[in-house]
C-alpha cells in the first residue's frame, strides 16, 4: 500500500473524474484559496495585482511552477506555449503560469520558453504556502511525462549554465518549493486542484485543458493515432 506522502494531491470538484458529465455544481467554494485571494503578484512590469483579480470574472487555469531555472518547469512552459490563443479565447478561459522569482526574470523566461500567454511571479510564496504547496520531493522520477525531454543530468547542467549566463544571478526562486496548478473562477470556485510531490509530478496539459472545457491539443513524441 503506497504511503500518502507518495501519492500525488489532486482535487478535481464538480466534474466526472470519467469524463461523463461535465455539470458543474454552484457552491463550490475552497477555504484555501479564499485565504490566497488577497496575496500579491507583479507583473513583467512590476506591477501589483490580488490573486483574486485573475480569477473573478472568468475562468482560470493557473499553473505555479517551482522556479525558473527548473528544467522540468522550463520543458512544460514550452509546451503551455503551444495553446492556440484561439482555443482560450473560444471557451472564455485564461491561462495563467506564477513562479516565485522576482519580476526582473519574468520576461527572459517568456522569451526564453516562447511563452505567450500571462505571467506572473508570488515572491513571498505565500500564495504557495495558502494552497498547501509541498517543500521538498519524495522522488525524481519522471516516467509518463508528455512534457519533460531531458533527464536530470542533461537537465541540471543546462539549468546551472543558465543560472550563470542569467544578468541576475540567484536561483529564481526557493528550490525546494514544489508548485502545482488549478482551475478556478469565476469567483472563488474551484473546479479541479492539484498539488505537486516533485519536479515531474505535474498535470499533464491535454487533462488540464480538457478539466477546463478547453479544445485540447496533442504534446506526445509519437505520432498520434486517430480513430475512425
Amino acid at each position: 500500500m503506497a504511503s500518502e506522502s507518495s501519492t500525488p494531491v489532486t482535487q478535481q470538484i464538480g466534474r466526472n473524474m470519467e469524463g461523463g458529465s461535465a455539470e458543474l455544481c454552484t457552491s463550490l467554494y475552497h477555504p484555501d484559496l479564499e485565504l490566497a485571494a488577497g496575496c500579491l503578484l507583479r507583473d513583467r512590469s512590476g506591477r501589483s495585482f490580488q490573486f483574486g483579480d485573475l480569477y473573478r470574472d472568468s475562468k482560470a487555469i493557473i499553473v505555479f511552477v517551482r522556479n525558473f531555472l527548473c528544467y522540468t518547469c522550463k520543458e512544460y512552459v514550452e509546451d503551455l506555449a503551444k495553446i492556440p490563443k484561439s482555443f482560450l479565447e473560444k471557451a472564455d478561459v485564461r491561462l495563467i503560469v506564477i513562479g516565485q522569482s522576482s519580476y526582473l526574470h519574468i520576461q527572459q523566461f517568456c522569451s526564453l520558453t516562447g511563452y505567450p500567454h500571462e505571467m506572473y511571479v508570488n515572491t513571498d510564496r505565500d500564495i504557495y504556502t495558502k494552497l498547501g504547496m509541498k517543500k521538498g520531493e519524495t522522488s525524481t522520477s519522471s516516467a509518463g511525462s508528455p512534457h519533460v525531454k531531458s533527464n536530470f543530468i542533461s537537465g541540471s547542467i543546462k539549468s546551472i549554465w543558465r543560472a550563470i549566463k542569467s544578468p541576475a544571478f540567484d536561483f529564481q526562486g526557493d528550490p525546494a518549493q514544489q508548485g502545482g496548478s488549478v482551475i478556478v473562477g469565476p469567483g472563488n470556485r474551484v473546479h479541479f486542484l492539484h498539488r505537486d510531490m516533485n519536479r515531474y509530478n505535474h498535470v499533464p496539459i491535454s487533462s488540464l485543458l480538457r478539466y477546463a472545457g478547453v479544445q485540447t491539443i496533442y504534446f506526445g513524441n509519437k505520432p498520434q493515432i486517430l480513430e475512425v
